[in-house]
């Protein structure tokens, strides 16, 4: 049997009382994924290992059963994969976002989600003014780009930006976690205030202000990291073949260490305007030569860190209505049965704009199990669910039957 994972990331909210204590995923309309909660078996599942920040990363890498203790090495490494960029020992990676300050506050993590064209520009800019034969800036997708510190010590202590919105940026600076890393820790802070003198004045800005958007004008690493040790999902758990699809460069790296092929889809965005229907026809198209395709939209995220509750609700929507029920409905006329699992990779609450390890709620439909009481699908109804709370490696291995 084939299967499709389906992953909204940070779909899981809190109860919000502007919608009668209800969260974004019990208001939403949601008929597709009720169907499967109906038909399927649910649960929760913690994705945020012990000891371990709350990121995508994090989260999505233990959905697809990594021991996290064993191999993390940092979100930078994984999309440095994914932008094909070959690190070498001693080499360390980190994600690098352009962000907007406004006066000593971090105003927003993505610089108004800017264009990639735009961002890139700034990317080569800074490469020319700050670049050298030890630092090195990559262009990524919009916000979200590449710094690589050659002898860099990855013993930081580094604040995600999107953990700090409209707080002072100064005192979550990068420090040091051991002595033999300050000279790293001082590098990186340089950078960052290099950065603002740079990306002040840059046309690019001077028109994003003009045109009322927020200014890309500094830059902002964190998750340091060198090359990690990842075995394949085939090793893992005998897979044979697998495809990821997502516009996140760090979910196309997770795929790229794990062994499975990066599915491009054209109009993915990572936000709200993502090309939901191609990403399901892509998902439909793999399965038919995959045994295993992991499907990641990343638009309710976003909306959870700009705190919108409306948009959240209609990315839900949209992930509802536009992926998972044309996939099943595409599915019911296949010979070949076709497990489905839907769920979260953390909560992204609206109130706090930010990641929490909280479990997240998910379903497994697999065509012939029997269902359990549950009907809907949200974070409260699946606590009733029969598999209860499960972590570590225990959801792939029941999702693929895996007794490796």
């Amino acid at each position: 049997m084939k299967t499709l994972i389906i992953l909204g990331d940070g779909m899981a909210d809190e109860p919000i009382a502007e919608l009668g204590g209800k969260t974004p995923l019990q208001y939403a309309d949601t008929p597709a994924m009720d169907m499967l909660a109906r038909l399927g078996v649910t649960g929760r599942l913690k994705t945020v290992a012990d000891g371990f920040h709350p990121g995508s990363e994090v989260a999505n890498m233990a959905v697809l059963g990594y021991d996290l203790p064993t191999v993390y090495e940092g979100r930078g490494v994984l999309e440095a994969a994914s932008m094909g960029v070959e690190l070498q020992p001693g080499d360390m990676a980190m994600r690098c976002n352009l962000v907007c300050l406004e006066g000593d506050l971090l105003k927003n993590h993505s610089a108004g989600h800017i264009k990639t064209e735009e961002a890139d520009l700034l990317i080569q800019t800074l490469n020319a003014e700050l670049g050298s034969e030890r630092v090195r800036f990559y262009t990524g997708v919009s916000y979200r780009h590449l710094l690589v510190i050659k002898g860099g010590d990855k013993r930081l202590v580094c604040t995600p930006p999107h953990d700090i919105p409209l707080q002072p940026y100064r005192p979550n600076l990068i420090r040091a976690e051991v002595s033999e890393a300050e000279e790293t820790a001082t590098l990186l802070n340089q950078l960052i205030e290099r950065s603002q003198e740079v990306l002040k004045d840059h046309p690019v800005n001077i028109k994003r202000i003009q045109e009322g958007h927020d200014p890309a004008n500094s830059i902002w690493p964190w998750s340091p990291g060198v090359r990690p040790a990842m075995q394949t999902l085939k090793s893992l758990y005998g897979i044979q073949s697998s495809s990821v699809i997502s516009a996140v460069d760090l979910i196309r790296g997770i795929g790229v260490y794990a062994g499975m092929k990066v599915i491009q889809v054209e109009g993915a965005t990572g936000l709200y305007d993502t090309n939901y229907e191609g990403k399901a026809t892509a998902a439909l198209e793999a399965l038919k030569t995959d045994d295993l395709v992991y499907l990641h939209v990343e638009a309710s995220d976003e909306a959870g860190h700009e705190g919108d509750v409306r948009l959240k609700i209609q990315t839900i929507e949209d992930l509802d209505h536009r992926i998972v029920g044309p996939v099943l409905q595409a599915l019911q006329t296949w010979e070949e049965p076709v497990a489905i699992a839907v769920l979260p990779d953390h909560p992204t609450p609206c109130s706090i704009r930010t990641h929490t390890n909280v479990p997240v709620p998910f379903l497994i439909y697999r065509p012939g199990d029997e269902p359990d009481s549950v009907t809907e699908f949200d974070e409260i109804s699946v606590g009733n669910g029969k598999y209860g709370l499960l972590e570590k490696d225990e959801f792939i291995k029941l999702l693929i039957k895996s007794e490796k």
